[in-house]
């Protein structure tokens, strides 16, 4: 079958799939791009004296929202204090 066929093969439009491969496997080579370049910024950072796992622990903290971070930061200290860590 010639590229950009549009031609069914048990049901399936080769075209239509082939596009969407194509897309995907585009997409898995920047996101493998963007993974170098952030894992680049952690090793500038941690060469500048930074604590990069804290690091890590902020950029996951700034993704949740402000109520849910309090509310995990409330049962954190509440199961610290349960088994004797404060």
């Amino acid at each position: 079958m010639a590229e950009g066929s549009s031609e069914a093969i048990g049901g399936i439009a080769a075209e239509a799939l082939q596009q969407y491969v194509d897309r995907i496997e585009k997409l898995e080579e920047e996101k493998k791009a963007l993974a170098e370049d952030i894992k680049q910024v952690y090793t500038e950072a941690k060469s500048t004296g930074f604590d990069t796992k804290i690091l890590r622990k902020i950029i996951s903290l700034r993704k949740v929202e402000d109520h849910e971070r309090k509310e995990q930061e409330e049962l954190l200290d509440l199961y610290k204090r349960a088994i004797g860590m404060e």
